[in-house]
């Protein structure tokens, strides 16, 4: 949500806040695989129980995810494995960050606090996927109430607040409706989709 509404804003906002980054060429893949290397940092702190740290660490790594296609864009040197290095080190991300929680439940001998941030984990996978495989058939899939961007500032906030849990129902249950979002929308493009084809087959029958 908070790029389908700022998302026409950030550009500007990122040059006006780092201009650093713009003085000169900066290859954009360096930055998200540093933002990576900062949100691992981020699930290890997480699996230690320094949850302030971790949230920290996740929101430098969240601001190196925002900036790197920013970059991109104005040096005019965005590319497909740029966009497909970025997707991928995301999905990694994520998981590692939750499997970092779940760590740090299951040595407190938390095995419903576990349960819950293992869910999370696929339920945020499969948001990352859904829209993934719906884009195949479906250009500009973007539906949901929980995106990434969401997903990094509800668990950062979590972390820092002291509420994980808090944070961690919330992105569970989120995620699980962004993805029944989009299984609704992905069924009514494609049956859409389906029908416009068989008219167009059997127009020309």
């Amino acid at each position: 949500m908070i790029k389908s509404v700022f998302g026409h804003r950030l550009d500007r906002w990122v040059r006006v806040l780092l201009p650093f980054l713009f003085w000169r060429p900066v290859n954009p893949n360096l930055l998200t695989v540093l933002g990576t290397s900062v949100s691992l940092a981020a699930a290890a702190a997480f699996a230690l129980g320094w949850f302030v740290t971790g949230g920290l660490l996740l929101l430098t790594g969240g601001l190196f995810d925002l900036v790197d296609g920013v970059v991109a864009r104005h040096h005019g040197v965005s590319t497909r494995f740029g966009a497909f290095l970025d997707s991928t080190l995301d999905r990694l991300s994520d998981m590692v960050l939750l499997l970092g929680i779940a760590m740090y439940f299951a040595l407190g001998g938390e095995p419903r606090l576990v349960l819950l941030a293992g869910y999370t984990l696929v339920a945020t996978v499969l948001v990352s996927y859904t829209q993934a495989r719906a884009e195949i058939s479906v250009p500009a899939f973007r539906v949901g109430i929980l995106e990434r961007a969401e997903r990094v500032l509800i668990l950062a906030a979590g972390a820092l607040s002291g509420y994980v849990v808090v944070a961690l129902w919330i992105l569970a249950i989120g995620s699980t409706v962004t993805v029944a979002q989009r299984f609704a929308r992905a069924y009514r493009e494609m049956e859409r989709i389906d029908a416009a084809e068989r008219d167009s087959l059997e127009g020309n029958t």
